[in-house]
């Protein structure tokens, strides 16, 4: 993965995090400023690795559907690729809402389907699903984790004086 690649999902990311965290920060007065830049930090590592995996869960969502694995090494995020995504991530703030949020990802899917279509020898429906398919799983999961994380905060925030 180049550094180019690498500063576009932390781009990516970081963007996600801080519509994630800054509603929280803004409405909960006394949060210490150091606890808000863990989380934000925190939030763009997950996001950006959530960001990072989902061509590589495409690829392995679409080897399950193939009889003999495609040639080729998988599907990697460019930056041709990686643009759209963190310009969505920057544009679709989740504060905007989340209707103009899922149709920027929506269409950065699309731009993800093609290269994987190709690379797999799939047909484009097929491979919109393999890229759907992983973008739900783990969109699943980061929102599993992101409840899992408030828990423990409320639990930590009861318990701590």
């Amino acid at each position: 993965m180049s550094s180019v690649v690498v500063a576009l999902l932390v781009l990516a990311g970081l963007s996600e995090a801080l519509g994630r965290v800054m509603p929280v920060a803004v409405g909960r007065s006394g949060v210490p400023r150091r606890r808000i830049v863990r989380l934000l930090l925190a939030g763009a590592v997950v996001e950006g690795a959530v960001f990072a995996l989902w061509p590589l869960t495409a690829w392995t969502l679409a080897e399950l559907l193939l009889s003999s694995p495609p040639p080729g090494g998988g599907l990697e995020w460019t930056p041709g690729l990686l643009i759209p995504l963190a310009l969505s991530a920057v544009l679709a703030f989740p504060l905007l809402g989340p209707l103009l949020h899922l149709l920027l990802f929506v269409g950065v899917g699309a731009g993800l389907t093609g290269p994987l279509a190709v690379e797999t020898g799939l047909g484009w429906w097929t491979a919109a699903g393999c890229v759907a398919v992983a973008g739900v799983l783990l969109g699943v999961t980061v929102e599993g984790v992101r409840r899992l994380v408030v828990r423990i905060s409320a639990t930590d925030a009861a318990v701590t004086p």
